[in-house]
């Protein structure tokens, strides 16, 4: 019985909480996730200096997001798996001190090569946590609080894909993109001491496989959830990696402004993530169906609307309202339909979100270099109402409560391990 509950990840009749740590430890995880993503987005409003620092184009500089973003979507399925082992206060100890160096390096960058190398590091420490943080919470708080606890620490990456362009954008032109980056790896470091700290040890629970992991992908309610997060995500970075530029050349934005109108954007984004995830709990499909709507409109009006500044304000508004929904809600989607199979789904989701992410900075940057800002934004829209159509037609999660979902969500688990 013992060696099934550590297969399956089944510890529903184990204490949780027993071991210490508590609204503190998840509040240290919540901070990992948060500095991963704001590490990863940094480059987005900061893409002009950097390209004119280190001589290259906008849509060169934009392939900092590409190099991150695979790096994380190749880690994240791989890493778990590889260190399934190590425990997890020490695992994301470590990932936290490969974060801080990538982001040292990046403000060290003398040319375009070693920027690329610091973000290989960043992509690291990105997929790493992401893929271990998610199961975290179950085993620092006691059963009662599970809930809220793990939105905590998904909302570390919400939040932080909604406000680390913005604070990035203000550190830049208050002394430098270089400065930017030496803060980012100085929080790091920060984030690490509070996990070293507060985190008690955390063995594993569940031996992952790489197999196993593979074939839970293939799952009807899981695909269709990766499926819309690959969308969303590529179309919103295609179209978001390029929002300094576009604001500057479709709406003549300066940059002291640009910076407020990216925190108006985080702001939405940050209220955006609180709605979605009280909804996300109750049909993670109608959230969703509301957010590939929203984000197809706003962000397909962006090329259309130029004119004042304000305009463009109004847009991101939306923008952000609606991605800030998109981590919480595709979280909940894959949890519900993966079962106790809690790290091995995050892993996928990890592996897609930030391919996507890669995929959507990369397809940005060759339609930017070639068509220019205004198609990359009705590039983003298109793949944003893709995401839509999916998550109508998909097969969406099935809703269970009691022990038939305790014994489905075994069943699961079992499978995904093997």
């Amino acid at each position: 019985m013992a060696r099934s509950r550590q297969l399956t990840g089944v510890t529903h009749d184990r204490p949780r909480g027993e071991r210490g740590g508590g609204w503190p430890a998840v509040t240290a995880v919540a901070g990992a996730t948060f500095m991963v993503v704001t590490s990863e987005m940094l480059p987005v409003g900061l893409l002009t200096p950097i390209g004119t620092a280190l001589g290259v184009t906008e849509g060169t500089a934009g392939l900092t997001l590409t190099v991150t973003g695979v790096m994380g979507a190749v880690s994240a399925p791989l890493l778990t798996p590889a260190l399934g082992r190590l425990d997890r206060r020490v695992l994301l100890c470590a990932l936290m001190a490969v974060l801080a160096a990538g982001n040292l390096l990046a403000a060290w960058s003398p040319h375009f090569a070693v920027m690329v190398a610091a973000r290989v590091l960043v992509g690291v420490g990105m997929g790493g946590v992401w893929a271990v943080a998610a199961g975290l919470a179950v085993r620092l708080v006691p059963e009662r609080s599970v809930g809220p606890a793990t939105s905590l620490v998904f909302g570390g990456i919400s939040v932080a894909s909604v406000l680390g362009v913005p604070a990035g954008t203000y550190l830049g032109e208050l002394a430098g993109w270089r400065f930017a980056f030496a803060a980012a790896a100085a929080l790091a470091l920060v984030v690490l001491a509070a996990l070293a700290v507060s985190l008690p040890g955390l063995p594993p629970e569940q031996e992952v496989r790489l197999g196993g992991v593979l074939r839970l992908g293939t799952r009807p309610p899981v695909a269709t959830g990766l499926g819309a997060v690959a969308l969303l995500v590529t179309g919103h970075f295609a179209a978001y990696t390029y929002v300094r530029p576009a604001l500057e050349q479709l709406y003549g934005a300066e940059a002291s402004v640009i910076g407020t109108v990216l925190l108006v954007y985080g702001v939405a984004g940050v209220l955006g993530n609180f709605a979605a995830g009280a909804g996300a709990t109750r049909s993670p499909r109608a959230v969703l169906v509301v957010i590939g709507l929203v984000l197809a409109v706003a962000v397909c009006l962006m090329p259309l609307l130029d004119g004042p500044v304000v305009t463009a304000g109004v847009l991101l508004a939306v923008w952000g309202l609606a991605y800030g929904g998109v981590s919480v809600t595709t979280q909940a989607w894959l949890l519900r339909a993966a079962g106790d199979a809690r790290e091995a789904v995050s892993a996928l989701f990890a592996g897609v979100f930030n391919g996507a992410i890669a995929l959507g900075a990369f397809a940005g940057g060759l339609v930017a270099d070639g068509a220019g800002v205004r198609a990359v934004m009705y590039v983003g829209g298109a793949l944003a109402a893709g995401a839509l159509a999916v998550t109508v037609l998909g097969r969406a999660p099935a809703h269970r409560s009691g022990p038939a979902r305790n014994t489905a969500a075994a069943r699961t688990g079992r499978r995904a391990q093997r």
